[in-house]
């Protein structure tokens, strides 16, 4: 079988991607020391996990007798939660990502390497992963994160807008999600898609990803700003002027985007490229373990 052109060219580019990219996620992941494992919180399985101690209302048929008979107090024995979850992850595959500042990676290659390390980590404590808008749904097991590479790799390859346009609508009732953007386009999309998921009892997080200049904005004198796609543009001869009305705008976005999230049930923090991946990764996980 012989590809076409463009078709060859796709492949060779995803070719090169994946490798790289699937071994710095593992071993982001791998850096992250949770002092836990498994889902660490109580419900229904087979495994035990604690004793605590009896409240009003446990029936008797859960106090655990050996161990009262060591106390003055009933004690219940506590099994480990496995039902897996179903958590789906939406990357902003926008041009906007792509940004960079100076000897930094784009917004993109942190999003992207976020999202596959805490998938990783998921999978391991035996969750079920999804990439939002593709076709496969959520599995478990080793072969699901290379699957999520994969459509992440053909994501960022595909034609895009500025800023995100369409988000996630379609969830599974009372699943997980994760957005992984820069949040600095129009926020109506975004809110319809937590709406969406408020109504389907959905819970998860929306983690910010910007570059350190955008945070500080570092501009000064005559500077003309352009959008990565090229359909905006403003100049102006004083950038330095600008800068306090930008971080004014920028907090109110970032205020905006904490407020949206607590309404739906979600939580939200934000993260520059300048910082450490496992400062971000390990606040997902132990927000998405939670349990809420």
């Amino acid at each position: 079988m012989t590809l076409a052109p463009d078709l060859r060219a796709h492949a060779e580019a995803l070719g090169q991607t994946l490798p790289p990219l699937l071994a710095a996620a593992e071993h982001l992941a791998a850096s992250v020391t949770l002092g836990e494992h498994g889902r660490r919180r109580p419900g229904m399985g087979d495994d035990f996990w604690q004793y605590r101690p009896a409240r009003a209302g446990d029936p008797l048929r859960l106090i655990d007798w050996r161990r009262s008979a060591r106390s003055d107090q009933a004690f219940v024995q506590e099994r480990e939660w496995q039902a897996a979850q179903s958590v789906v992850f939406w990357v902003d595959p926008a041009q906007s990502m792509g940004f960079a500042g100076s000897a930094r990676p784009p917004k993109s290659d942190r999003a992207r390497l976020l999202a596959l390390a805490l998938a990783v980590l998921l999978l391991r404590a035996g969750e079920q992963v999804g990439l939002a808008g593709h076709p496969h749904p959520p599995r478990a097991g080793k072969g699901q994160i290379l699957r999520l590479v994969e459509a992440l790799a053909t994501d960022l390859a595909a034609p895009a807008q500025d800023y995100a346009a369409a988000l996630p609508m379609d969830f599974a009732r009372q699943g997980r999600a994760v957005f992984v953007s820069d949040f600095l386009g129009d926020l109506s999309g975004l809110e319809r898609s937590l709406a969406q998921a408020a109504a389907s009892g959905v819970k998860g997080l929306l983690l910010q990803v910007l570059d350190p200049e955008e945070e500080s904005f570092p501009f000064d004198g005559r500077t003309v700003f352009v959008s990565m796609g090229g359909s905006l543009a403003h100049e102006t001869k004083s950038a330095a002027d600008l800068r306090g009305l930008y971080l004014a705008r920028l907090a109110e976005r970032k205020a905006r985007l904490g407020d949206l999230a607590q309404a739906a049930g979600w939580v939200y923090a934000d993260h520059h490229t300048g910082q450490p991946a496992t400062t971000a990764l390990l606040w997902a996980y132990r927000a998405l373990q939670g349990g809420w």
